[in-house]
């Protein structure tokens, strides 16, 4: 069977959404364009014009690079997830409903840099940090009130947390189960991604193996008991942040998937029994075009490494789902309200590209957390992209730009090298080769180049940045009002915790903490039921990390001058 005809059995498949694919002014749109008699499609074509260029790969077939599906929006829309978080679980559980109640359908977690870092609000090092760049979540009490009167069986959450991710999914678990929905109903995504932290974002807790041994457990739970759970969000989104290129992005990302991959697999899981439910997470930046070159280099990078590489054999293994946030290293504090136009064209080039879900940054996050108003622009952003522009008709609009696809491959052939390094690093394992990265500083070293060649662009104005080396009139006006987290915050979460820990039996959660480090000196026990235990106990973030890190021990990073 022909590309093109597996594309068509599985659109005649697809359900459709109830709306009009057609132009503002009624012209009809096929659902995907293509040259070539075979496809029979594509406005403009003529059998024989020379300037015709098909791509010759088809939405929803193998590699996928026009779309991990055959119908793309046309049957769903990507999810609008918009990314919430500050102060304390009360207050963030009103801004979820805030979020809902203007139209968002998906809730994404930020949490506060205490518990990012496994501390508890209590903690003496955690002073003035509270709350203050995400929600502060100590005990499973805090989970129940981040998530309270919200229906977790039809709203899908993702969760931004990776060195305590296992406490903090064990939490939200628990909290779905005590308010009536079964684990199986549950729909999200935990980002879990341990192997950026050390190469990026530096919020990691443990040395790499023993962290990599608590993605492996939660992936093995979630394959058993949450069909509906993707329990790792390869991030490259945070190393794009710290100042890589688009390619490395595309391909540090990558590898540290198959990485994951390789992980799973030696703890004994075949690669089609949790493959479909990795999921990543990749940054839009403002450099449009590769920025939509580089998704679709993802897709078709990773279904021929699943197949070729890993033998995966189930097509939900190929498929590279994404969701996509637009950059905030692009927001500039200067002219902030440029920052609802850079984001709105970094969420288009994310629809362009055929992502899943998209959150879109606030103009005011440069500054502060989101007020209500900017995180309601940000999401209205995504509306008119859905509702007004068209895009959302055709699958790949784009596919078949000489421009585009050149640029698409040119992504994969970079890609492709730094696989073949890591490979040979690794003596054959992605996985090894990733690690020995990460150990002598390979991936911050890279990172750290790229962002120093870029500022050097900026600052011998080879590159234009609106409003802070070009464009500067206006910057003298006053500033946006911004979101202000007060001590108070941290003085309410701390009576919290304190009042937590009153009613709690001090006798089981010491007995809890001690199943804990004792299961975590046994390499072959699942550490996930010990967590579900402990956080049930209303043992702390806090308290369950220390007892892990008496027997992992804790990770210090070498810089290498």
């Amino acid at each position: 069977m022909s590309g093109f005809a597996e594309w068509q059995e599985a659109f005649a498949a697809a359900t459709l959404r109830d709306a009009d694919f057609e132009t503002m002014s009624g012209v009809p749109l096929d659902p995907v364009y293509g040259a070539g008699p075979e496809a029979g499609q594509g406005v403009g074509y003529d059998e024989g014009s020379a300037d015709q260029r098909s791509p010759g790969e088809w939405p929803g077939v193998f590699p996928y690079t026009r779309g991990s599906f055959a119908s793309m929006y046309r049957s769903k829309l990507w999810t609008m997830r918009m990314f919430a978080g500050f102060g304390t679980a009360e207050d963030t559980n009103a801004r979820f409903h805030d979020i809902l109640r203007a139209g968002g359908d998906g809730l994404s977690v930020a949490y506060d840099l205490p518990t990012l870092m496994g501390r508890d609000s209590d903690d003496p090092v955690c002073e003035g940090e509270v709350g203050r760049c995400g929600v502060a979540v100590d005990t499973l009490a805090d989970a129940k009130d981040l998530f309270a009167g919200i229906d977790l069986g039809t709203t899908t959450t993702s969760m931004t947390i990776n060195s305590p991710a296992a406490m903090c999914f064990a939490m939200y678990v628990s909290a779905a189960e005590e308010a009536g929905t079964e684990r199986k109903q549950l729909g999200g995504t935990l980002q879990n991604d341990i192997l950026k932290e050390y190469q990026a974002q530096k919020e990691y807790i443990f040395p790499p193996r023993p962290s990599l041994r608590l993605v492996t457990d939660i992936i093995r739970y979630s394959a058993a008991e949450m069909p509906r759970f993707h329990p790792v969000s390869v991030s490259g989104y945070h190393i794009r942040e710290a100042g890589s290129t688009a390619a490395h992005e595309l391909a540090f990302t990558l590898a540290n998937g198959f990485a994951y991959v390789e992980a799973a697999r030696a703890a004994g899981l075949g690669v089609d029994e949790f493959a479909p439910r990795l999921s990543f997470f990749f940054n839009a930046h403002i450099d449009f075009f590769e920025e939509i070159a580089k998704y679709r280099a993802a897709r078709r990078i990773w279904a021929q490494w699943m197949r070729d590489r890993y033998g995966a054999e189930d097509p939900r293994s190929l498929i590279c789902r994404f969701h996509t946030q637009t950059a905030g290293v692009s927001l500039t504090a200067q002219q902030p309200e440029l920052n609802i136009v850079r984001t709105a064209i970094e969420a288009l080039a994310g629809v362009l590209g055929g992502t899943q879900s998209l959150h879109t940054n606030s103009m005011d996050e440069v500054l502060a957390l989101p007020t209500d108003k900017a995180a309601r622009i940000a999401l209205r952003t995504q509306q008119v992209i859905a509702n007004e522009t068209g895009v959302a008709n055709v699958a790949d609009p784009l596919g078949g730009s000489w421009f585009v696809e050149a640029l698409t491959d040119q992504m994969q052939a970079q890609a492709e090298a730094v696989f073949a390094h890591l490979d040979e690093l690794g003596g054959g394992s992605i996985l090894d080769g990733v690690i020995a990265g990460i150990e002598s500083n390979w991936f911050q070293g890279e990172i750290a180049d790229a962002a120093y060649r870029f500022q050097r662009k900026v600052s011998a104005d080879r590159m234009v940045i609106v409003g802070v080396n070009g464009f500067t009139g206006g910057n003298e006006d006053a500033g946006l009002q911004t979101l202000q987290i007060g001590p108070e915050v941290e003085e309410a979460q701390r009576k919290r915790l304190a009042e937590v820990k009153r009613h709690r039996s001090g006798a089981g959660v010491e007995v809890a903490l001690a199943r804990l480090a004792t299961d975590a000196g046994h390499s072959d026990r699942n550490l996930m039921p010990a967590i579900f235990e402990a956080v049930r106990a209303y043992a702390t973030v806090g308290e369950m990390v220390n007892a892990l890190a008496d027997v992992f021990g804790r990770w210090e990073e070498h810089a290498v001058i």
